[in-house]
């Protein structure tokens, strides 16, 4: 969406305000190694009467991965702390998920343990600590969006990023970033430089798109001129069937983005 704004295809709004009611969260990185310490902490945070939330990225163990696991991970925490723990994710049936959120968000459960069915759509003034187990794994986007189910109370919220005892450069950047900001714009655009935007005329969803003639500062000063010029040519000069139109067709195909043509035309 980001690249799509950039080269002016889509149009954007800035919201720099976060909605009333809403506490900035403080992040923290944390090695696996400190999991018995971590632990600790969510049960002083518990018996204050406060809720969190424990995100994993898979729903049950496998041989060929060494991720978290919702499945066990809410076994291990029931031994501490029995039915205050209720697990949710996506395997779940609608009633069965539904009734396990009502109990959390009635009070009745105190630690969700989840995959990132939670991502969106949850709503808990209550819970104040989000550990989000094997974080390095998640992409900036994802972070930030379950970082934001918890500061919607007036308690200060904690996000716990816990991460593997080796992580390459990349996964490090992403936790740093995490870290330094709440700032969803800024996430974003270190998302973009990090992973890449992909094509916009093809089927790539990240990595670079080198440019061939111009350089990304030349691109920078042309991107306004030529977003009004394609608007001009779609609305004025008969689109991709006028003469202009041709020219751009042969320049697409010139650049071999001529598959591009039918995105185009499809509105």
């Amino acid at each position: 969406s980001l690249a799509l704004a950039a080269y002016g295809e889509m149009d954007s709004s800035i919201l720099d305000e976060l909605p009333p009611g809403r506490t900035p969260v403080e992040t923290r990185v944390m090695s696996q190694d400190r999991l018995l310490e971590l632990v600790d902490g969510v049960a002083r945070h518990l018996s204050a009467g406060k809720q969190a939330f424990w995100v994993c990225p898979l729903v049950e163990e496998s041989d060929k991965s060494d991720l978290a696991a919702a499945e066990q991970r809410a076994e291990q925490l029931r031994l501490r702390f029995g039915d205050q723990v209720a697990l949710v994710h996506g395997r779940m049936r609608g009633p069965e998920k539904d009734a396990v959120m009502e109990r959390f968000v009635a009070g009745e459960t105190r630690l969700l343990v989840a995959t990132t069915v939670i991502e969106v759509g949850v709503d808990v003034p209550n819970a104040s600590l989000m550990v989000i187990e094997a974080a390095d794994r998640f992409g900036l986007a994802q972070l930030h969006q379950l970082r934001g189910r918890v500061g919607r109370g007036s308690e200060k919220s904690v996000c716990i990023l816990v991460r593997s005892s080796h992580i390459g450069e990349t996964a490090r950047a992403r936790l740093a970033l995490m870290r330094e900001t709440n700032d969803g714009f800024r996430i974003a655009e270190e998302d973009l430089k990090l992973r890449g935007a992909g094509e916009l005329l093809g089927t790539r969803q990240s990595g670079e798109n080198p440019f061939r003639v111009a350089t990304p500062e030349q691109v920078r000063e042309l991107i306004g001129v030529a977003a009004d010029d394609a608007r001009l040519l779609l609305d004025r000069d008969g689109g991709l069937d006028g003469a202009r139109g041709q020219a751009a067709r042969m320049a697409l195909y010139l650049f071999e983005r001529d598959a591009g043509v039918a995105t185009l035309r499809g509105g």
